[in-house]
């Protein structure tokens, strides 16, 4: 049987933009997480330890946060290519990584890009 785990609007100050400017003075940006496991013997054993931690996932990604990217492309499969590699259970992730008030030259909320594997 498959669970999954979900993490809404992690919120991180990062240094990622195609600019140098950006890489300079950093940005807001968030990363939503839906990840699908292998549940195994996590519910029936009750153990934590066979599970995907969530806390661990989360300081995965901020990890992946710090390490300056031109494309929030590159940030999510950074992302993604780590969370598989700390986590053997993992079947699929759905990352999306959105960049707050990017300097576009107007008024806009966000922009994202969504990663599955």
């Amino acid at each position: 049987m498959e669970y999954t785990i979900i993490l809404d609007r992690m919120e991180f100050r990062a240094f990622h933009g195609c600019y140098d400017l950006e890489q300079k003075v950093g940005n807001r940006f968030t990363v939503d997480l839906e990840i699908t496991a292998e549940l195994g013997d996590v519910a029936r054993e009750d153990c934590v330890e066979k599970a995907v931690n969530y806390l661990w996932v989360y300081e995965t990604v901020r990890e992946q946060m710090r390490t300056t990217q031109r494309t929030i492309e590159r940030v999510a499969t950074n992302i993604i290519d780590a969370l598989y590699d700390r986590f053997p259970q993992i079947r699929r992730i759905r990352c999306k990584v959105s960049k707050l008030a990017p300097p576009l030259g107007g008024k806009l909320d966000r922009v994202s890009v969504v990663l599955e594997r």
